[in-house]
Parts: structure tokens; sequence; C-alpha cells
């Protein structure tokens, strides 16, 4: 019987859920057990629990065959757990290193009592860590061991189940549930201290508190809002109603009563979610028990929250109405005033487009953007692509920048940026696809449906945690990034691991799509023919290995520098051997690699309209730190890594996992620092020996598993059509990718080994918001 049971509900937390098992399993106090409960969750958080459970048997998961919320998930875990103590964690929160070694050393020195209270902190998407409030009494009470009798101040201690720990056999005993109520676990954590006889408290920050974004039953609107003034009244009956003195009932009814101001005050808020025809009857219940339980000499807080408890305290709904407006003019007449100012510098356009908000939507209209307005390219170009084929009434408009125009594919229908027909489209369109971001102040309104849909897998750290990164992050607008998140309705993934990262540094309400990426369903689709054609239209000679260099770009260089001596690595491959080479995107025409196409050393391929088409044309991918990595996999083909600046780029930007370490699904292929390394790596052969063979089938297991040629369907039907689920994903092992350039025994590498490989993609990486 394990000392410690760790209990974890779990429903749409497949973005924090890993970061909170591996905080509670990597513990240097090693007795315990983790009971995941997955309360039947949409997403992968299923799969990460069985990951964890496989690797490590204190992992126990629990499957519920339907929705029933945290309570339930919660119930289900305790009456499973086996352990001598609770420990409830939310799955977005975390165990700080050391907690439960601690925990388990307070809990030996005072003699397991029934609760032992713990301190916390709470921190935000902004990582602003706020302190829990409950410090002050957590030290003051030492190592005694007392009851809510003895220490009626303990009530006043923040009301969560998971600053707490439990002894199972006193949940038992008492017949604690959370059930299904709202606000229950309110409840629970201030029964549980009532009922317990034997209290203790530990002066040390145990768990972190983390406040996310997005819906949850404590933010989603409604008027089961209400229900925190059921559960109050419950409480202050049952003290009422025990067997303390009536000095002591009164002394925990007022240490009680802070909490329930303060919480009242949340959720009466003007923002809250708590509906308008539910407020009259919440100020005029929330007032009355605020009068009858107000402690003597109680005076409001001098805050944002005081404010409201003594406009509340006025009487009726009305005179609280008048109170707010009062305590409000001042912020109202500066919002009017700069509201005023910023209206006054408005375009016309903007002005127009206002007006055009008021028009119904057009259910037929679809608006398509890439890259910042480039052009037609990527997810949103398959995408385009597919609705064309399967939804031909849908009309597809793409924004594009005036000074790209003249590059988009002849008839394409499209709007300038800013142009007058811009802001009409963007007002009525029914549906809104892109890859990166919409220009100007674009309000999308609650009938559209917003597809992001990346352009990327991440190695390098992305959204919110470029925070932490001067040399990419200074300059950029974070709570613009956030808005723009908060108006997704659907995140597309290619793998698993995308759909992690973006949940967490995108937090918002978003839906993810596991839909893999549209635009690497060609990969699946072109056959010989179309690879001939690709290399026929770069001028590949027939029996040359062909090799697509695709340096990424760095953040903390200024301008494009090519990180390799591309002369030097083109005369040490020697005849046989082209390199195909694309600077990135972010760069404009570089006039040395201009020349080296002149000499015939490389071809310069910055300017190809498309990567899919030179991925196909390729027999291998040369790359340093490019996403195009992960889109390129799809073919099976080889990739070469050049890893010689890795150490500065990991510093300056962050990555998420370690692209050299050589593991299974880290690392691709070979990785060379060098030019002599790299064209030793070719001419060997072991650029496509078997264990780059082996690297790259890991890889694709882990970064390929949605990319099966059917991701634009999936997209197309899911979102544009509404159609309810997904296309099935076809086996990795029966997906057939576009054929290699070149039979195997036709392309030497120099030892005459004969044997070849296959692999394409494109390279993303810039922020999707921000």
């Amino acid at each position: 019987m394990p000392r410690i049971s760790v209990v974890v509900p779990v429903h749409r937390a497949q973005g924090f859920l890993r970061a909170c098992l591996e905080s509670v399993l990597g513990q240097s106090f090693a007795d315990l057990e983790v009971i995941a409960v997955d309360d039947a969750s949409p997403d992968a958080s299923g799969a990460i629990i069985d990951e964890f459970a496989a690797a490590d048997p204190r992992v126990r998961p629990v499957v519920l065959d339907r929705t029933g919320g945290t309570g339930p998930a919660r119930d289900a875990g305790a009456a499973a757990a086996t352990g001598d103590f609770l420990l409830f964690l939310d799955a977005d929160d975390l165990l700080v290193p050391g907690a439960l070694a601690a925990i388990a050393d307070r809990l030996d020195a005072t003699g397991g009592p029934d609760v032992l209270l713990l301190d916390h902190e709470r921190f935000t998407v902004w990582e602003h860590v706020q302190h829990s409030g409950d410090t002050d009494f957590l030290a003051g009470a030492g190592d005694a061991v007392f009851t809510a009798g003895d220490r009626p101040e303990c009530l006043g201690t923040y009301p969560a189940v998971w600053n707490r720990v439990l002894r199972r056999a006193f949940w038992q005993e008492q017949g604690f549930r959370f059930g299904d109520a709202p606000y229950e676990d309110t409840a629970v954590a201030v029964r549980t201290l009532l009922a317990a006889t034997g209290i203790a408290c530990l002066d040390r920050v145990c768990v972190r508190w983390r406040k996310r974004r997005g819906l949850s039953v404590g933010t989603a609107p409604g008027r089961h809002h209400l229900a925190v003034l059921d559960r109050y009244e419950e409480l202050y009956g049952r003290i009422a109603a025990g067997d303390e003195s009536a000095e002591v009932k009164k002394a925990q009814g007022d240490a009680l009563y802070d909490r329930m101001a303060a919480q009242f005050a949340v959720v009466g808020d003007d923002n809250s979610p708590l509906p308008q025809d539910a407020r009259p009857e919440f100020v005029r219940r929330a007032a009355k028990l605020l009068a009858r339980h107000r402690p003597d000499g109680w005076t409001a807080p001098d805050s944002y929250e005081g404010r409201w408890l003594r406009a509340a305290g006025t009487g009726g709904y009305g005179r609280y109405r008048a109170a707010r407006g009062g305590q409000a003019w001042r912020r109202k007449l500066t919002g009017k005033v700069r509201a005023r100012r910023n209206a006054l510098a408005r375009a016309v356009y903007q002005r127009y487009y206002r007006m055009r908000l008021r028009k119904p939507v057009d259910p037929g209209l679809v608006v398509y953007a890439a890259y910042w307005n480039r052009g037609v390219s990527c997810n949103p170009a398959a995408i385009h692509a597919k609705a064309a084929e399967i939804a031909p009434q849908l009309r597809g408009v793409w924004v594009v920048n005036k000074k790209d125009r003249e590059n988009l594919p002849p008839g394409t229908d499209h709007v300038v940026v800013n142009s007058r027909r811009y802001w009409d489209v963007m007002a009525r369109a029914k549906y809104l696809v892109n890859n990166a971001n919409f220009s100007g102040n674009i309000v999308k309104r609650p009938e559209q449906v917003y597809l992001q849909t990346h352009h990327g897998t991440p190695l390098k750290h992305m959204g919110m945690d470029l925070r932490a990164r001067p040399a990419v992050g200074k300059g950029m607008s974070f709570t613009r990034l956030l808005d723009h998140a908060d108006q997704w309705d659907y995140s597309l993934a290619s793998n698993q691991h995308s759909a992690e990262v973006w949940e967490r540094v995108y937090p918002s309400n978003y839906r993810t799509l596991p839909s893999g990426y549209p635009r690497n369903d060609v990969f699946y689709r072109a056959d010989a023919e179309q690879v001939r054609r690709a290399r026929e239209s770069l001028g590949l000679a027939p029996g040359t290995i062909a090799i697509l260099y695709a340096p990424t770009h760095r953040d903390y260089q200024r301008t494009f520098v090519v990180p390799l001596d591309l002369e030097r690595l083109s005369r040490e491959l020697g005849p046989g051997y082209t390199l195909l080479v694309r600077a990135h995107y972010f760069y404009g025409q570089n006039p040395g690699l201009e020349a080296l196409h002149e000499q015939g050393l490389i071809v310069d391929v910055s300017r190809h309209p498309s990567v899919e088409e030179l991925s196909l044309a390729s027999d291998a991918l040369l790359c340093d730190f490019s996403s195009l990595m992960f889109d390129y996999a799809n073919l099976d083909r080889p990739i070469v890594v050049h890893s010689a600046d890795w150490e500065a780029y990991r510093a300056a930007r962050g990555v998420y996992f370690d692209l050299l370490s050589g593991r299974p699904g880290d690392t691709p292929g070979v990785v060379a620092a060098d030019e002599a390394g790299l064209a030793r790596a070719f001419r060997s052969g072991a650029w496509r020996g078997p264990e780059a063979t082996a690297l790259r089938a890991a890889f694709r297991e882990r970064f390929c598993a949605y990319d099966d040629g059917l991701a634009a369907e999936r997209v197309v039907r899911r979102v544009l059509l509404g159609e309810p689920g997904l296309l099935p994903y076809r086996p990795l092992q029966d997906r057939r990718p576009a054929p290699a350039p070149m039979p195997a025994a036709q392309s030497g590498d120099g030892n005459g080994d004969g044997d070849g490989d296959a692999d394409p993609a494109g390279d993303r990486s810039a922020v999707p918001a921000g």
C-alpha cells in the first residue's frame, strides 16, 4: 500500500498533463501512486496517461465512459486509490520539487492527521507568481495538531482541494464526495476542516496552481454560478449545527466570511460569466448572506472587490447598479476619451468595416491567407484546393499584399490587404483560414469560424514561451498574441507533439484537430511522373543526387548568413551531386547564392514557389533546425542535419527536445558539424545507411502520425462542411510516399552500396500570432 495516492482528474488537458505527471513522478519521495482519471477526454489525454502507465507502474489509469466533470472524476479516483493519504491535483497544476518528501515528513511528525494543509502559489499565463495569502497562518501553526474548533481561522485558508492532504480512511468514514454540483469543491474543502479531529500545517509551497485561460466550469457562462450562494448557505448551516460553543461558531463564521466575500465579488463582477438575467438574483441573495454573517466591525477592503461588496450592500439591484455606475464613471470617461481619439485616427476603411460587420455572414464564403499575405501556399492552399474539389459550393478568396499579387496563380480570386473589398470579405466570410495572422483590427464575429492551420512542427520555442527569449520576444505583443488565439475556433496539428505545444503556448478555447497538415498530402499522392517533372523543371540531370539544403532563420542574426561554405561543400561532394539551396523566406535575394548559382556550383531555388515540389524532386534533405525536416520525413527519404551552431541556436531561441541526442524519435538521421563531415556522410553512404534509416523510422513514427494524404479532406469535411468526427488514419506501415527520384541502384553514392530511401516537406517556423 503506497503512502500517498495522487488523484489527477483529466479532461482536455493534453497541453499540460505531461508536465503535471512528470512533476509527480519525478519527486524524490517514491512511495506513491498516481490515479489518473480519463474523464472521457476527447483529445489525446488518455493516450498520454497510457504512455506514462506503460513506463511507470505507479501510474494507474481509470477510464470513465462519459464525461462527468471534475467532481465525479475525483470521486472515481478516490474510490480507486489505495494509499494512506489522498492528494488531489488538477491536470494543469504542478508539484514543486521535494514537495512529497516534505509532506511525508510532516505527516510522520504530526502522527498522520486527518488533514494536512499545504501552501501553494498561483501562476498566470504571464508567469506572474501570486502568493496564496495563507503563508502566515500556516507558519504560525508550527508543528501543532488542532481542530477547526481550536483554531477557527483555519477556515479562512484558500478553499481548494489540491492544497491539502487527506487521510484516506477519514475521507471514506465521512463519506465525502464531490459529485457534479457546481462549486462543490469549495464546500468539500471547508467540510473536511470542520469534520477533522486532527489538522496540521506545512508552511512550504507544494503546489503550483496554474490559472488557465479558457473555459471551465468556473469560467463558462451560465446560471450555474448561482450555486456558489447555495454552497456558502450550506456551510454556514453546518457551522450552526455543529457541537462547538456559540463563541467558537461565531469565530468560525467570521473566519469564513472573507473567503465568501472575495468569491462573491469575483462571481458577481460585471465581467464575470454570470448571465445578465441572473445578476439581480445573485446580488440580492449575496447581499443577504453578506449582511447576515458580517463580523462585528468588518469593512470592505479598499480594492476593486471591495467596491463591488459596498455596492452589493446598498440593498436592491437598482441601487446596486447606481452605485456601480458611480464607481465606474471615471473609468468610462477615460475609456470614451481614448476610444474617441482612436476612432478619429482610424482610416475610412475601418469605419466601412464596422458598417459591414452589421451585414449577414455569407455562408458560402471562405477567406484564405498564408505567411502574412504572401500568396497561395502552405496548408491554406491545400485546403482551398480540396474544398474546390469536394465542396464547390464554397467560394474561396485569397488575401494578398499589394506587392505579392503579381505572383498569384492566374485566375485567383483575391483581395488586397486594406482595400475596400478586403474589409468587406473579412466582415462577411463564414470561414477564415490562415497559417499566421490577418492584417488589421479584425473582429471575429460569433457566426464566423476561424481555422488556424499553423505552418510547421515546433522544434524551437513558440508563443508564450518566447517571453523568456529576449532575442526573439523583445518587441512582440504577447497580449495581441493571446487576442489572436482567442479568435481561433480550430487549431491543426500534424502530430501529438504539436498538439500539446500549441495548447500550452497559445492558451485559449479553440479545439485542436489532429488532422495532419494538408500541405503534406502531396507526399502521398504524387506519382513517379510528378517526381520526374519536378526534377526536369529544375534542370536536374538524370542520375544526379539532388540534395535540398534549407537552412532556417536565426533570430540572433540581423541578416541572412549562409551557415555553410557551399562552394567548399559542392567541391568536396564532387560530381554526381547537386545542391538545391533554399534560403528562408524571411530574407530577400542573396548575391552570394546568385553568384554560386551562376558558377554552376549550386542551384538557387530560394524563389521557387513550392517547397513541396522541391522536396519531391530531391533525394535527400540537408537541414539544420528548420521545421522542414518534420514535413520531409513523410517522404521517407534521408535527412542529414548540419549541427554547427546548435548550442547558440538552443540558447537564443529555446527548443522542445534535443535534436542531436541520437535517441530514436529525436534525431532524424546522420548529424555532421562541418562541410567535410557532410561530404563524408554522403560519399560513404552513411546518409542512407542502416543507422540513418532506423533513426528516420522512429522520427517518422513520432512526427508523421497524422499525415497520411487525407489531411485536407479531414479539414474540409470537419470544419467547412460541419461533418462530425475525422476520417480515420491510414496506418503508418500502409502509407506509400511518393517514389524516390530514381531506383536506388542507379543513384550511386561513391561507395557502390546502392541502398536508397526517400523524404519531403516545407519550412515553417515563425510565430502564428503576435
